[in-house]
């Protein structure tokens, strides 16, 4: 798929973040865009500057962990232009606290965005894209599907799971005109942190703000350059792609000593996490 021109991609959490980031970066390109999001205000600002700027768009309220909302949201899809392209899963979440202290209905909800909503998006629209002579699936995982940190045992365990499915959604269908793509993305200046459900951060940081602190300044890579690497490696055909130097230098971590990769990756970092 050397050239988006003309393909139909749907992008849900386009409200903000990547998500926002990939919808412009598509459109430039020529991509005609379906958006889901459940923030309303959001996805319809993003929704108006990109028809402003001459893209096709439509948006949908979608919350990805509801199947029921990606059914209705590929009918949409497929009345409107006949089917998808490209499917990216980007929506997630984050939850801040111990095992000790996590209430289970958080980490449903967690789970409910960061690994049914990829499981939904893949199972609803792959009729459509394997209708395609060629098209493509993104899910976005992260480089803690590796190197797991202590207060996010549910998104570490719903990356992993991500990751998992990913491999071997792509040996289903290899040999098939529709590829498979897993992201895993390092530190990216979005507001995941600022949105995230904190629970309790146990000596992880001093507060909720001293972490959202942490993570900006930690957090080197742009979410429009984020958005240039997922799209070029959907155009290069890429299996797996690590975005942003943190992610590379983690992941070579984790190949190396991966049962010491997350204790060093904490220690490095409490001291900073704790000022």
């Amino acid at each position: 798929m050397r050239s988006l021109f003309g393909k139909v991609v749907v992008v849900t959490g386009a409200a903000s973040g990547i998500g926002r980031a990939l919808a412009f970066e598509l459109a430039a390109g020529g991509a005609k865009l379906a958006l889901a999001d459940v923030d309303a205000p959001r996805l319809d600002e993003v929704a108006t500057a990109l028809r402003a700027r001459g893209a096709e768009c439509i948006a949908r309220i979608v919350d990805v962990a509801s199947e029921t909302d990606i059914v209705a949201l590929a009918g949409d899809v497929k009345e409107a232009y006949g089917g998808a392209d490209v499917v990216i899963n980007n929506a997630g979440v984050s939850l801040v606290a111990p095992v000790a202290s996590l209430e289970l209905r958080d980490a449903h909800w967690l789970m409910g965005v960061n690994f049914w909503g990829v499981v939904h998006g893949c199972r609803t629209f792959l009729p459509q894209l394997r209708a395609k002579p060629e098209a493509a699936i993104v899910n976005v995982s992260s480089i803690f599907a590796m190197v797991s940190v202590p207060t996010q045992s549910m998104y570490n365990a719903a990356k992993a799971a991500v990751r998992g499915f990913s491999d071997a959604l792509r040996e289903e269908l290899r040999g098939t005109g529709v590829t498979v793509l897993c992201v895993h993305p390092g530190g990216i200046r979005t507001r995941i942190v600022e949105q995230a459900r904190v629970v309790d951060l146990a000596g992880l940081a001093a507060s909720h703000e001293a972490l959202s602190q942490s993570f900006a300044a930690d957090a080197r890579t742009s979410a429009e350059d984020a958005a240039k690497a997922i799209v070029g490696a959907i155009q290069d055909g890429r299996e797996r792609v690590l975005i942003g130097p943190d992610a590379r230098v983690l992941d070579w971590l984790w190949r190396m000593f991966p049962g010491r990769a997350p204790r060093w990756l904490v220690s490095l970092r409490r001291k900073r996490w704790q000022t």
